[in-house]
């Protein structure tokens, strides 16, 4: 007898196929039935991912309904229209959206009980295993059906398509000489890949909900940012072995949700946005930190101080602050930190060597400062960014902190992207009845020069560049999607390539020397 018929007999045995909503008890004893073994008892997931309301924020209820009923295409989701009802899948729906009684936890126990090891490190070949050029590979990140593709920069085909965990976050990681990749889903698994011969190598549970990760500078360490529990996850990066968990907790005791976490080269830190306390975190990874202060201090003479200090590894360093800043952006020398403050109207840069806010700068409309570039404009350094909220890229000049211009667009965008050796800049229209567009801008002058619709009516997003800035390329953000490889410098279409929803597509060699014209 098939999984479903056992089942089926299951729910008419224990009367509940009445066609009369379920009550709470008989919706868990429906989740205990059909949806622990792939999902869990506690919900955190298992073969399949965690149905929590923070996993599930991007997913409406009306859409949970129709996969509850019909399942999910190229996955292991069967659909349960036949086994449950239109009230009891309903049911469900409303009970995976609701928080469990008690808060979730991910202990270091947990987190190290779910390390698996696919290929050991000493398996691996010691040249790669494809004649393209390693560091101009293109991992492109498939929603669609849950994909990763890993494209040839040059001929741009695919190498390599493999599933890849649920609800990826977009932005791939890389070890220091390009080697290895790192991605991370909102569920918590961090994996690292090879890309020398195409192999995963090894995978871990970070947390039950995660907003990024990132790979320190020196290659040995990827940090996991987490929603839930509220914490860092600090992992070997060889084999993703679980270094040491961070609770984040404010000055006042305050527990956070982590926003993003971010690798500071120059600095040898990892810096930490923080989503419900107003703080900055520095966490310094090399091998003797400065000492931190945590409280008052007498003596800073290094081999003389005199206070409480905390001397690592991993010291904590606070920047307190006025206003939240969820997310912020890095000048290129990683001095300074950018944020948009939460009334939306404004602004606010923080100098991280001196700990505090040193400007406010006009940026209203909710800016997408994570997808921010940066470039030479009159000899000045100069920032740009979209806003999420109205037609708007603001240039704002990086010495005074003064808007020198807001370049007025069909409507929102949400990503920017450029190259050192193209003199043009591209952002999406996102959001509204123009999202098929995108538009180029003359770094030179800062005027659009041309309006580029991939697919009409289908939403143009997220360019990338190769690695000599000779190629952008361009997702059409759909479940019948593409990438289209344009000519950077003639703007014109080079080539089509069809996807399953590609998100976002991340060049080995722009994100290892830290373009200015991506994001880091």
């Amino acid at each position: 007898m098939t999984k479903k018929k056992w089942a089926l007999l299951a729910l008419v045995t224990a009367g509940v196929m009445s066609g009369v909503p379920a009550a709470a008890e008989d919706t868990e004893s429906l989740f205990k039935t059909h949806c622990s073994e792939c999902h869990g008892l506690n919900r955190l997931g298992g073969i399949g991912p965690a149905l929590l309301p923070e996993n599930l924020s991007r997913l409406r209820k009306k859409s949970a309904v129709q996969v509850i009923k019909s399942g999910r295409p190229a996955t292991q989701m069967q659909g349960f229209g036949e086994v449950l009802n239109d009230e009891q899948i309903a049911a469900l729906a409303d009970f995976i959206y609701q928080p469990p009684a008690a808060p979730p936890t991910w202990t270091m126990a947990d987190i190290s009980a779910s390390h698996i090891i696919h290929t050991p490190l000493s398996a691996l070949p010691d040249k790669p295993l494809h004649k393209a050029d390693p560091l101009n590979l293109f991992t492109v990140v498939e929603t669609g059906d849950h994909h990763v593709t890993i494209l040839d920069g040059d001929a741009f085909e695919p190498l390599w398509r493999f599933p890849s965990r649920y609800a990826l976050h977009g932005g791939a990681k890389y070890s220091p000489d390009g080697r290895f990749m790192y991605l991370g889903s909102r569920d918590g698994w961090v994996s690292k890949y090879d890309l020398h011969s195409f192999q995963i190598v090894a995978e871990i549970r970070a947390g039950i909900n995660m907003r990024n990760i990132a790979v320190s500078a020196d290659g040995r360490y990827v940090m996991a940012a987490n929603y839930l529990p509220h914490t860092l996850t600090l992992l070997n990066a060889s084999d993703l072995s679980p270094i040491k968990s961070f609770d984040v907790l404010g000055k006042d005791g305050t527990s956070s949700r982590v926003s993003a976490v971010y690798t500071a080269p120059p600095r040898n830190s990892f810096v930490v946005a923080l989503k419900d306390i107003p703080e900055i975190w520095e966490i310094e990874y090399s091998d003797n930190p400065r000492p931190v202060a945590k409280g008052m201090v007498h003596n800073w003479t290094p081999g003389q101080e005199e206070g409480d200090f905390d001397y690592g590894p991993f010291p904590v360093r606070r920047i307190v602050l006025n206003d939240y800043l969820d997310d912020f952006f890095f000048d290129q020398s990683y001095e300074h930190v950018v944020g948009a403050a939460r009334d939306g109207k404004s602004g606010q840069v923080v100098n991280l060597d001196v700990s505090r806010k040193i400007a406010t700068i006009d940026l209203a409309g909710m800016p997408h400062l994570g997808s921010g570039i940066t470039f030479e404009y009159q000899g000045r350094p100069v920032l740009a960014t979209p806003h999420l909220k109205g037609g708007t890229v603001s240039v704002i000049d990086m010495q005074s902190w003064k808007t020198i211009k807001k370049i007025e667009t069909l409507g929102p965008g949400f990503f920017m992207r450029s190259h050192d050796n193209t003199p043009y800049a591209w952002v999406d229209v996102f959001f509204g009845p123009d999202k098929d567009a995108l538009h180029v801008i003359d770094k030179r002058t800062l005027d659009i020069v041309k309006t580029i619709r991939p697919e009409p009516g289908k939403t143009g997003a997220h360019v990338e560049f190769d690695r000599d800035g000779k190629h952008a390329l361009v997702s059409v953000w759909e479940m019948d999607g593409a990438l289209v490889v344009y000519d950077a410098a003639t703007l014109e279409e080079v080539k089509r390539i069809p996807m399953k929803k590609p998100v976002g597509k991340y060049n080995v060699y722009n994100k290892i020397t830290y373009s200015a014209g991506t994001s880091h």
